[in-house]
């Protein structure tokens, strides 16, 4: 289902007065420091709003929006650094369940996923971070246990829908392993950015059940709708902390006046104006191709993978030189510049890093 362009700001408007309410600076710290790492009543809030359950079916108790309408939400979710497990359950786990369910698998797991009374991940690549059906180190026997590990996790510990790709006799396949299966284990890694905590799991002879009959074409779609979302997360990123950036450059004064009227900070700030602008539209450029049933598929790969690498490096570039734009000021964990670098050099490598869809990028261009 598409909206219009009113309903789309309308949709922005409510999930951005929501969080500007509940997911504050002072709300991003305390929830990343609690046990859970997020806040449920948050989670509740969103679930009632339909942000949990955009991408799913009316017919499964979503809204059944597309692209265009997730990343909108997603530049929301990224300028308030929602620490919570919207990319990994409501876009990936949602969109690959999608793909490679059956009818009964949807409806036995989406309503719940976008109710929000479920929080779903997907294990997909192994150590080596590649996000590549290569890069899979889990193995499917015969008998369908898992064997193997998979990293990089995303919000690994919360999950109660557990979905693994893994390497079948007929190439790659997706299996759901229930939470206390028997041989499955999760570990948290040490992450650089709390507001995104990261599992590593291992399996050894842990019972799984198949997800229909797809394989890496599936994942890969998931993949690329998570892009699409992490790239307009990354460029609402950019927005706030440039709009930070240039609040203190009005209001903070020296030698009488105020420091944003200094020749060299007005060229960084007109070089980072230009780098969230370019972010905005590779992001809105993706989702606009995903979109369009009539886009080839190299055209949306290229698209995708632009956003993946243009809308990373980007936010990294905004954050950093923001830090440089406060001063003193802006090297302190107390302020809100670190928790933007942290969120910009934790995507840098999620989902593919840029030199990856580099190449992606080129190949859907026959280079």
């Amino acid at each position: 289902m598409t909206i219009s362009v009113a309903e789309l700001a309308e949709l922005r408007s409510a999930v951005r007065e929501l969080l500007q309410d509940q997911c504050a600076e002072q709300d991003v710290r305390q929830a990343m420091a609690s046990e859970e790492g997020f806040d449920r009543e948050l989670w509740g809030r969103l679930a009632e709003q339909g942000v949990l359950g955009m991408l799913v079916g009316e017919e499964h108790g979503g809204l059944g929006f597309g692209p265009l309408e997730l990343e909108a939400v997603a530049e929301e979710t990224g300028a308030a650094l929602l620490p919570a497990p919207f990319i990994s359950s409501a876009v990936l786990t949602v969109a690959l369940i999608q793909a490679a369910g059956t009818e009964e698998d949807k409806r036995r797991l989406l309503p719940g996923l976008a109710d929000g009374s479920s929080i779903g991940t997907v294990a997909v690549t192994g150590a080596g971070g590649t996000w590549t059906s290569a890069g899979v180190d889990v193995t499917a026997g015969a008998d369908g246990t898992l064997t193997g590990a998979a990293h990089f996790v995303t919000h690994g510990q919360l999950a109660d829908v557990v979905l693994v790709v893994a390497h079948g006799a007929d190439g790659p396949a997706i299996f759901q392993v229930e939470a206390d299966a028997a041989g499955f284990r999760r570990m948290p890694a040490t992450v650089f950015d709390p507001t995104v905590p990261l599992s590593t799991y291992t399996f050894a002879g842990t019972p799984a059940r198949r997800l229909g009959t797809a394989g890496w074409d599936a994942v890969q779609h998931a993949l690329d709708l998570t892009v699409v979302a992490l790239a307009g997360e990354q460029a609402g990123g950019a927005r706030r902390i440039f709009d930070i950036t240039i609040e203190y450059l009005t209001t903070r004064f020296q030698f009488g006046r105020a420091i944003g009227s200094f020749q060299a900070l007005k060229h960084m700030a007109a070089d980072l104006l230009l780098e969230v602008e370019s972010a905005t539209s590779a992001a809105q450029h993706a989702a606009a191709r995903c979109a369009d049933p009539d886009t080839d598929p190299e055209s949306r790969a290229g698209a995708v993978a632009l956003a993946g690498f243009a809308c990373a490096e980007a936010y990294v570039t905004t954050a950093m030189q923001a830090v440089q734009m406060h001063g003193g000021i802006g090297f302190t964990w107390e302020h809100a510049c670190h928790l933007y670098v942290r969120r910009a050099r934790s995507g840098l490598q999620l989902f593919g890093d840029p030199a990856s869809h580099r190449e992606r990028y080129l190949l859907s261009k026959g280079a």
